[in-house]
């Protein structure tokens, strides 16, 4: 829950930025969502992402466009969908996972991207660091890697004589 509201934070913060001056003439901003797998391995999570636009007042076809693009699983079609996004000039595209985070960093440096889950953003390159990411990739890393030592260290405090039965 908390990682479905920080991205949509992530991305209600850049339509902020980009939304008209002028209330007559409303821009229409578009959001490009890029995943490397099918539609349906998301689909709840691209609902609530939605849903949480919807209730900040972006409705689909008033005043955003939502282009979707699914790799299906096979890796090779991401750099074109991702420069397909980019030729559709998006205001901000949303990635699921570094298969889809690299081709869109590889396809746009000026384009916002937002990440909606890494591993390692600093070791998969897409952010120069936590602290300062630069560039124009930003989002949510949920540290598996650094946590899972810590996770340890912590079972090995609680519990010193655990021994699994595997």
């Amino acid at each position: 829950m908390i990682k479905r509201f920080s991205i949509w934070l992530l991305v209600t913060g850049l339509l902020t930025t980009a939304a008209p001056v002028n209330a007559q003439q409303p821009k229409l901003i578009r959001i490009g969502i890029l995943v490397a797998g099918p539609a349906s391995a998301v689909s709840t999570r691209v609902e609530a992402f939605r849903r949480g636009l919807r209730e900040r007042g972006y409705v689909e076809g008033k005043n955003i466009a939502i282009e979707y693009r699914y790799g299906e699983g096979k890796p090779e079609r991401m750099s074109e969908l991702a420069a397909e996004l980019v030729r559709l000039k998006v205001n901000v595209i949303v990635t699921a996972g570094s298969q889809a985070t690299r081709p869109a960093k590889e396809a746009t440096h000026t384009i916002p991207i937002v990440m909606a889950n890494d591993n390692d953003p600093v070791g998969s390159g897409f952010i120069a660091s936590l602290a300062k990411p630069g560039g124009n990739v930003t989002g949510l890393a949920n540290l598996t890697t650094e946590l899972s030592g810590k996770q340890v260290e912590l079972l090995k405090e609680i519990r010193p004589n655990y021994r699994s039965r595997h």
